[in-house]
């Protein structure tokens, strides 16, 4: 058995115009063609893959909006520099995304719990990537006074129903 690391690593070492590169080559455009096909013809696949370039798309619009100091580029001339920015970043981001998901997750079990009617179905649409609720310009206020509850979350606002 070969890992498809060692593979891509041989086919790197020969020169550009192989016979296997052009073979791997029309493959691709096989691969391509079949898929296009599939999706002029299936609006499902159209509608997932949409929704999965949005998911992505709003992540590079949150990790933007997290980057916002220095224009959002990384101007660090050093490769350490350069990473260590991105896995800062990286890192913010994921933050966000988890207080996002812990939240989301006590809003639909307070939900659950006081009878309020939801579709279940709608879960799976939620989407943890906003940001509008979160700080990120460096202005912060530091509060003794804060309303938590035992396990230190922030009391949920619900809208009437």
């Amino acid at each position: 058995m070969v890992t498809p690391s060692l593979i891509l690593k041989k086919l790197s070492a020969y020169r550009q115009q192989n016979s296997l590169a052009a073979a791997l080559r029309e493959i691709g455009r096989i691969e391509r063609t079949l898929f296009t096909l599939r999706w002029f013809e299936d609006p499902a696949l159209r509608q997932l893959v949409t929704a999965e370039l949005n998911k992505g798309e709003a992540r590079n619009t949150l990790a933007r909006a997290v980057a916002f100091h220095r224009l959002g580029r990384f101007r660090d001339r050093s490769h350490e520099n350069q990473a260590s920015r991105a896995a800062a970043l990286n890192l913010v981001t994921a933050a966000i995304v988890l207080f996002n998901c812990r939240y989301l997750g006590r809003i639909t079990e307070a939900m659950r719990r006081q009878g309020r009617p939801f579709d279940e179905k709608m879960i799976s649409k939620l989407s943890p990537l906003g940001w509008d609720h979160i700080n990120i310009t460096g202005d912060y206020v530091w509060s003794d006074a804060l309303e938590v509850d035992k396990e230190g979350f922030l009391p949920i606002r619900m809208a009437p129903s």
